[in-house]
């Protein structure tokens, strides 16, 4: 049967579905394919929920997402190391909004990887659970699953290969929740179930490699939403598909199977004292999302009080309402507001509709056929001289972050300008490179990279040295592959020194192609007589190692030491006060934090998340933690052990319950700190399977540490990563 949108009917009352109507064909490939038919609250509409190996189908010209996207990459970026969606291009997973006919489709939103289901809540917000790439673990571009709010309009960054968009990028929309790695499946508010309220108002959320079906608890935030998490149900293993809530029982039922695995339908019910009566919906008006809704009224259609309505809002404090007026300003036609646009005073909002204006007059080059119209230079003088006039100490820090991405998009569509240009605008960003933000020199780097700052090689090599991440280090690395200027002999040795060290840096499937992707960029960039004199690196081979040898070099050479709970927690009693958040932040690096957890964005995915400890365990509780990893474990990230008919005996977490080809296997991730080190199990050889009462985590990560470095690392802990915490005040 062919990928698409069908009607299925019961034509004689007889509770049979008897009749199948093909509404609408779509090429589609995979089980990235066409998922789900979502009812609109009001009954109007539908929502069809596709995922990335959807090609766009033939939509309306009133959909609500403009059509200007595009790939965006100021310089060039990677496919997938392993080919995964090879030369796929934006936009990506799509959710349509379908008319109850069947006939009309608009886009409603895009840039998704692969959401196979969306629920609306009470107050008519839609939200979805995508799905990560895991063959990116550990690479800067790796974007967790993720649950998302869908507004009118929004565009939400996945792109193929190395090409996904940060949550920080103005063009795009981030997640309302990262959940970590999985394969996501179906979602569905509690609703209607007898259960106490906290988990009638919660969205359900599945997970099927990891056997998870997590709640979530969304709280207005503006005119969006933030949302925290709890497993609901886990099991081991648990491929969990669907869940509905059933109106008559009150009871949720969920399903299992897929891939050939076991299949089978469980119910779940409330037992205790609670009052399970139905939650009434808060009928408060939420005046921020009031105000989002007027400007997505102007999606998709054009409307003479549009400009004038959304273009206050360019500098309101919250981004789905940016977003929202400048997505409606974008319907419009464009000599309505260009003018507009480049002579605003209130730098706010010039830089957002700057890049509107970016948007709808420049065109992608990777989106670029024959009927494009060539390249509007005098646009790209005005775009890039009003861009200079701004003064950036007037802007914030969400309004910088807008203004440096702009920049990209413009040079990116609209290409190099004239050499006093660069000047120019090299002359104004550079000294701004390196700053206190990650975020910030993530974008600065690139730009003048590309613009061939004579000062970037230098600075870039030393942010590469100090900064603790491989995430952080192979994002600079990418971003001066194919700088051409202001190189020395040891800054190229120093370059190069880096691609031997990253060779034992851990990651997904893809992570040491990706590598090898920067590092060919990098040597084609020599020039020959730069190729001659750097012979001998280039044709060094890397030393292997261990991930834990790997993780041990701060501390070689030290003694061991057997640190005591008592002892450290009197220490962090009194001693909490001024410590060393760059220590601190260096200690989480060399205990090899990084390789198992995330922390603020960045790091593993082997272990929980450890941005929040701070609020979850008292500092006795994390030292704890730390020095008796098997006293109390995560249940998410517990192990298992197997023993096989043979008589083996394998030790890991269960990451997945049989891949395409793999039949009924059970994978196990064997190594945390490396997330590919896997084994498959046929479940036809294994005897017995039991929860490990031993942590992966390992004993003694203090051990090589002075007591002064534990209380910094775990200062920086507690603080959640934040340099203000009054802990690092001196």
């Amino acid at each position: 049967i062919s990928s698409g949108l069908y009607r299925l009917t019961d034509s004689d009352g007889d509770d049979q579905l008897d009749k199948v109507e093909c509404l609408r064909e779509m090429d589609a490939r995979g089980d990235h394919g066409v998922h789900a038919i979502v009812p609109s609250p009001d009954g109007d509409s539908f929502f069809l929920i596709t995922g990335n190996s959807t090609k766009p189908t033939e939509f309306v010209e009133s959909s609500q997402v403009p059509r200007v996207w595009g790939e965006d990459h100021l310089l060039p970026s990677f496919p997938d190391g392993r080919g995964h969606n090879r030369g796929v291009l934006a936009p990506g997973g799509i959710i349509y909004k379908v008319d109850r006919d069947g006939k009309d489709f608009e886009v409603y939103a895009n840039g998704f990887r692969n959401i196979f289901d969306a629920a609306f809540n009470h107050d008519g917000e839609l939200f979805t659970y995508d799905a990560d790439m895991e063959y990116d673990f550990n690479a800067p571009w790796y974007r967790p699953t993720r649950i998302n709010h869908v507004t009118s309009g929004a565009e939400v960054g996945w792109r193929n290969g190395a090409g996904k968009r940060p949550p920080f990028y103005a063009d795009s929309l981030p997640a309302t929740l990262d959940i970590g790695p999985g394969s996501p499946t179906g979602v569905t508010f509690g609703y209607g179930s007898k259960f106490p309220v906290k988990y009638q108002n919660a969205l359900y959320a599945l997970d099927w490699s990891w056997g998870k079906l997590y709640a979530v608890y969304l709280k207005p935030e503006g005119s969006s939403y933030t949302a925290t998490k709890e497993e609901f149900v886990t099991g081991a293993p648990l491929p969990i598909t669907d869940a509905i809530i059933h109106p008559d029982d009150g009871a949720m039922y969920f399903t299992i199977g897929g891939r050939k695995v076991q299949s089978g339908l469980y119910r779940v019910t409330y037992v205790g004292d609670e009052s399970t009566d139905p939650v009434v919906p808060d009928s408060i008006e939420n005046v921020a999302r009031t105000t989002r809704h007027r400007l997505e009224a102007f999606h998709g259609k054009k409307d003479p009080d549009a400009v004038k309505v959304a273009w206050p809002h360019l500098s309101d404090s919250d981004r789905f309402i940016r977003f929202a007026a400048r997505t409606a300003i974008e319907h419009q036609p464009v000599e309505e507001w260009a003018d507009k646009a480049l002579s605003e005073s209130d730098p706010k909002k010039q830089v957002e509709a700057i890049l509107a204006l970016t948007r709808v007059t420049g065109v992608c080059p990777q989106h670029r056929d024959d009927s494009t119209p060539p390249v509007d230079t005098d646009m790209r003088d005005k775009l890039l001289q009003a861009m200079i006039k701004i003064d950036l100490t007037n802007l914030d820090q969400a309004s910088q972050l807008t203004y440096q991405r702009t920049l990209q998009i413009i040079l990116s569509r609209f290409g190099r300008p004239d050499e006093a240009i660069i000047k120019q605008l090299v002359s104004k960003i550079d000294p701004r490179f390196p700053s206190g933000s990650a975020e910030m020199n993530w974008l600065l780097c690139e730009t003048l990279a590309w613009l061939e700052s004579p000062t970037i090689a230098q600075k870039a090599i030393a942010m590469i040295q100090s900064v603790p991440t491989q995430e952080e280090q192979m994002q600079y690395a990418r971003s001066i592959r194919l700088l051409k200027n202001g190189w020395t002999d040891h800054l190229k040795e120093e370059y190069f020194n880096w691609f031997l060290k990253a060779a034992n840096y851990r990651g997904g499937a893809s992570f040491a192609k990706f590598v090898e992707f920067i590092r060919d960029d990098a040597v084609a960039s020599l020039s020959e007589a730069q190729k001659e004199s750097l012979a001998g690196i280039l044709a060094k081979k890397p030393e292997k190692k261990s991930a834990l040898e790997n993780l041990g070099e701060v501390f070689k050479g030290r003694p061991s030491k057997d640190w005591e709970l008592d002892q450290l927690s009197r220490a962090a009693q009194s001693g909490m006060q001024g410590r060393d958040f760059v220590n601190g932040r260096t200690m989480f690096a060399a205990a090899g934090c990084y390789a198992c957890h995330r922390f603020q964005n960045q790091g593993g995915m082997t272990g929980p998340d450890l941005t929040t400890a701070g609020r979850r365990y008292s500092t006795r509780d994390l030292l704890d933690q730390v020095i008796h990893p098997s006293k109390v474990i995560n249940d998410q990230f517990s192990a298992v052990t197997v023993l096989t008919n043979d008589g083996i005996v394998h030790n890991g977490v269960i990451v997945n319950l049989g891949q395409k080809g793999d039949g009924g296997n059970i994978v196990l991730n064997t190594d945390l700190a490396d997330p590919w080190e896997r084994v498959s199990i046929n479940r036809d050889d294994i005897d017995e399977m039991m929860v490990s009462k031993t942590s992966p985590m390992p004993v003694g990560l203090f051990s090589r540490m002075t007591q002064d470095e534990i209380l910094d690392l775990t200062a920086y802990l507690i603080s959640g990563g934040d340099a203000g915490h009054e802990y690092f005040q001196k």
